[in-house]
């Protein structure tokens, strides 16, 4: 049996292997949020807010959150700024 980790993503519970990567992990929860992080169009982020590396090691327990990528523009209305 894979030793295994449980990481919140987007607060839902995600079980992934102890050697995945905060990327692998959003890939397992959502491919799509995966490509967009890929593209740059999105980016993972820690509990706390700050940037998190896409193949950072992960631990249990690990809080993760895909957010849009500042200066991206949309139909939302983000803007970039000068």
């Amino acid at each position: 049996m894979i030793p295994t980790v449980r990481v919140y993503i987007n607060s839902t519970a995600v079980d992934v292997p102890a050697s995945a990567t905060a990327l692998e992990a959003v890939e397992s929860w959502d491919p799509a949020q995966a490509a967009a992080v890929g593209s740059g169009e999105r980016i993972i982020t820690d509990s706390r807010g700050l940037p998190a590396d896409p193949q950072s090691a992960l631990h249990n327990g690990a809080i993760l959150r895909i957010v849009r990528a500042r200066g991206v523009n949309s139909d939302t209305g983000d803007h970039q700024t000068s």
